[in-house]
């Protein structure tokens, strides 16, 4: 199997990952056959990458962080919810349900990224097909949730991180959608307004019975950066909480691996580049060292070229060195493919490198509303 920018899709290729919508159904199965009616959907769609089954491939499998039906349960349930909050015109008192739904889905999905042996963050989705905030929620969730693994945190500690990184956005539900959505850059007013999400999330959440506080205080503070430079507040460094600090990672990082209608998503080696000039200032050096460590930076199923001038595709990773991954290679320095590709473990096999990998595009580096 292997990630294809969607722009390259041809007639007969098989699909070999599921892709879903909004409430996690599938929209398109694993073994499906496409035709161009089904590539122009897919563009339509805005779908960034596509997983395609080949023979040259064949064997290497994308490892799942969730299990389908807790993604779609996920899905559903903060689909339900934002949308009910969404159609509230003012913020009201009394979310009850907040508490008691968040927290069956949070441990669900705990239960999933715990049995992992050694949790990794593997791209959840590297498409958009329907409704971004929901797949975000999700994805920040889970990413958030192998850092505080990682970090060794309780697991009333975690419970609190993981709400707090499943309910950050929630104040996006009181943005309008005109300014949510817009596909082009923000006004300085409308930048405003949507700033405005997280005092609105801190405001949903802080007084809910079974929302710890420091949930709201993710919401709150997930802008915020160590120099003083985000928002709502300028804080700046200790100031800051450390699980918010954590939900900023994630959040940015799943931002810039996203298709969005504004910009193409990034693969993760050139995210984790972006995050890292903002080590010291932006964000915590050990914090970030630590989601560097934690990163399938050249995930399963990649297009590479390596410095020998032979191309391969990302076989499969080492949790304790995932820069140096497994490559199948399948061509050669002058560019025919293989008959017997062979693996190539980058990781004993020191003297090369990746030097190239296939992309959509070149995005820019803003990345994030």
């Amino acid at each position: 199997m292997r990630l294809v920018p969607v722009g390259r899709l041809q007639e007969g290729m098989r699909i070999g990952k599921k892709i879903f919508n909004d409430e996690g159904v599938v929209l398109l199965a694993d073994g499906v056959e496409l035709t161009p009616p089904l590539i122009r959907r897919l563009v339509e769609l805005d779908i960034g990458y596509v997983h395609i089954e080949d023979e040259l491939t064949e064997g290497i499998r994308i490892p799942e962080m969730l299990h389908e039906e807790t993604r779609r349960q996920a899905l559903q349930n903060i689909r339900k919810n934002f949308q009910r909050l969404s159609e509230t015109s003012k913020i009201a008192k009394g979310y009850f349900h907040l508490g008691k739904d968040f927290t069956k889905v949070l441990e669900a999905i705990l239960n999933d990224v715990s049995r992992q042996e050694q949790p990794m963050i593997m791209l959840m989705d590297m498409n958009t097909a329907d409704h971004y905030l929901y797949k975000h929620s999700l994805n920040v969730c889970v990413y958030t949730l192998v850092l505080g693994i990682a970090f060794g945190y309780t697991e009333q500690q975690m419970t609190a991180l993981g709400l707090g990184a499943l309910l950050h956005d929630i104040g996006k539900t009181q943005i309008p959608q005109r300014v949510l959505a817009k596909p082009q850059k923000l006004t300085e007013e409308e930048y405003k307004v949507m700033q405005a999400h997280t005092e609105i999330g801190y405001k949903i959440l802080k007084d809910e019975p079974n929302i710890p506080l420091l949930a709201a205080h993710c919401a709150f503070q997930h802008h915020e950066r160590l120099n003083g430079s985000g928002y709502p507040r300028g804080v700046q460094g200790k100031d800051i909480h450390e699980y918010a600090q954590w939900v900023a990672l994630a959040d940015s990082y799943d931002a810039m691996t996203s298709h969005r209608v504004y910009r193409p998503a990034m693969l993760p080696h050139q995210a984790v580049e972006v995050l890292y000039t903002g080590s010291g200032t932006l964000y915590d050096q050990k914090k970030l060292e630590l989601f560097r460590d934690k990163v399938a930076i050249y995930p399963p199923g990649l297009t590479v070229k390596l410095s020998t001038g032979e191309t391969g595709v990302v076989s499969a990773i080492h949790p304790s060195t995932p820069h140096r991954p497994i490559v199948r290679v399948v061509g050669d320095a002058e560019g025919r493919s293989l008959k017997v590709p062979y693996e190539l473990d980058l990781s004993r096999s020191l003297s090369v490198i990746i030097t190239e990998v296939d992309s959509a595009a070149e995005p820019a580096i803003s990345f994030e509303h």
